[in-house]
């Protein structure tokens, strides 16, 4: 399955540690969500429709609550990118 550039990103900083935190409403509606890398930092780029195209292709999974996180499915469809660390 071929998968966009912006969605490798995604899939690298979560395969590095980074998580997907969602922020609601009162009504526990989706109102906004936030990319964070391993270090902490918030990275841009992860939309809400981005979002969604990776949980359908079952590529990120949250479990009890916890921010989203990549699964094994995901770590098979990120491409290695070379880091500088």
């Amino acid at each position: 399955m071929d998968i966009s550039r912006d969605e490798q990103r995604v899939l690298h900083a979560l395969a590095q540690g980074g998580r997907i935190v969602l922020i609601r409403n009162q009504d526990r509606k989706i109102i906004d969500l936030q990319l964070f890398n391993r270090d902490g930092w918030l990275m841009p780029g992860c939309t809400p429709m981005l979002f969604r195209k990776l949980k359908a292709k079952k590529a990120i999974k949250s479990l009890n609550g916890q921010p989203y996180r990549i699964t094994r499915r995901g770590l098979e469809l990120v491409r290695s990118e070379y880091d500088n660390r």
